[in-house]
């Protein structure tokens, strides 16, 4: 294991709900993400970390949300995206196949963080600083983990926490509102509510 990903456990403790990445599947993203993801995907498959607050994904199962947020922007025209994780609340990690980390989305805002490339580092060191840059904190949203983790119990590798109504609708952004929710469903609905709002770091 490299310092990065145990830094990461270190933070988010050990892993929930694995499901094991078929050969095939690694074969099939051979080239498009970096060696160094498959390498974690082999060793430690898709799964959940810290209850549920941080998930690995299969980027397949995912596409439908990819398509529905990006799939009119120019951001499909500047690369190959793939979505390699989400938080409990709805925030997905982009990874580009050119572009690496560059890309995310935090779907209950309709909000887009986009950064541009770092051309001169290697995807297999930035892959590791993805990992061991992770903090809870950064991912938890207004605090609202750990009372919605004891209030609604832990999501399943196929749920989110989801603001109902959505904050687009008018939500409000407390616990009362939060429900367990289907995650690629709701990521798509969302996606229908509200303009994808840029922000360029």
């Amino acid at each position: 294991m490299d310092e990065d990903f145990a830094c990461f456990l270190a933070e988010f403790g050990p892993a929930i709900d694995r499901r094991d990445v078929p050969p095939s599947t690694i074969a099939r993203y051979r080239g498009k993400l970096p060696d160094q993801l498959l390498a974690y995907w082999d060793e430690y498959g898709w799964c959940g970390y810290a209850d549920g607050l941080f998930w690995t994904v299969d980027p397949q199962e995912y596409e439908p949300a990819l398509e529905a947020w990006i799939g009119d922007t120019p951001f499909m025209e500047q690369d190959a995206y793939h979505v390699i994780a989400r938080s409990a609340f709805g925030k997905l990690y982009l990874w580009g196949e050119e572009t690496g980390d560059t890309l995310s989305i935090f779907a209950p805002a309709s909000t887009c963080f986009a950064s541009p490339p770092d051309n001169d580092i290697d995807r297999d060191f930035e892959m590791r600083l993805f990992f061991g840059g992770m903090s809870r904190k950064g991912i938890d949203v207004e605090g609202l983990f750990a009372p919605a983790l004891q209030h609604l119990g832990r999501p399943a590798h196929d749920e989110m926490y989801g603001f109902v109504p959505a904050l687009a609708l008018g939500g409000a952004l407390t616990l009362s509102n939060l429900r367990k929710v289907k995650a690629v469903e709701h990521l798509v609905l969302l996606a229908q509510l509200a303009p994808l709002d840029v922000t360029v770091m």
